[in-house]
C-alpha cells in the first residue's frame, strides 16, 4: 500500500521533489552535471539547451545555490563541477529563504515572537475619527 502513495506522490506533486514526468525526462534525456552541498542534482540535455535541477526533499528555489544558480539561468556556460567559482573572503555560506520556518527572522514586537513591541516614540500621533 506503501508504493501506491510514492506513486501517487509522484504523479501529482511538484513540491515533495520531482514529478513522474520530470523523472521520466530525466532519464530518458538527461546527463548528470553534479550536485551541491544539499544534495540536489543538476542535469542538462545532449545540446545544453536545456538545464534543470531535481531537488532533494522539498522543492524550492531559494535552496539553489548561487553558482549552480548561474549555471541553470545560462549566466555561466561550465558548470560549478568543471569551473568553481572564485569565492571571495567576504562571501558568506549560502543559506535558503527561511520565510514561513521555525527559523525565520522574527523583529523585536512580532506576534510569532512573543515580547511585547516598544512604545512609539513622540514623533507618531495616533489618529482618532472626530465625530
Amino acid at each position: 500500500m506503501r508504493w501506491l502513495f510514492r506513486v501517487l506522490e509522484l504523479i501529482f506533486t511538484w513540491w515533495n521533489g520531482a514529478t513522474i514526468g520530470t523523472l521520466w525526462t530525466t532519464w530518458r534525456t538527461g546527463h548528470f552535471v553534479g550536485e551541491d552541498a544539499q544534495g540536489n542534482r543538476y542535469y542538462r540535455d545532449k545540446s545544453g539547451a536545456r538545464r534543470w535541477v531535481l531537488y532533494k526533499g522539498f522543492a524550492d528555489a531559494s535552496r539553489v545555490p548561487p553558482e549552480w544558480h548561474g549555471w541553470l539561468h545560462h549566466t555561466v556556460e561550465l558548470p560549478p563541477t568543471e569551473q568553481p567559482p572564485r569565492v571571495k573572503p567576504w562571501e558568506k555560506e549560502h543559506i535558503p529563504n527561511l520565510t514561513g520556518t521555525p527559523h525565520a527572522y522574527r523583529p523585536p514586537g512580532s506576534l510569532y515572537r512573543g515580547q511585547e513591541r516598544a512604545r512609539a516614540t513622540g514623533d507618531y500621533e495616533a489618529w482618532s475619527p472626530e465625530g
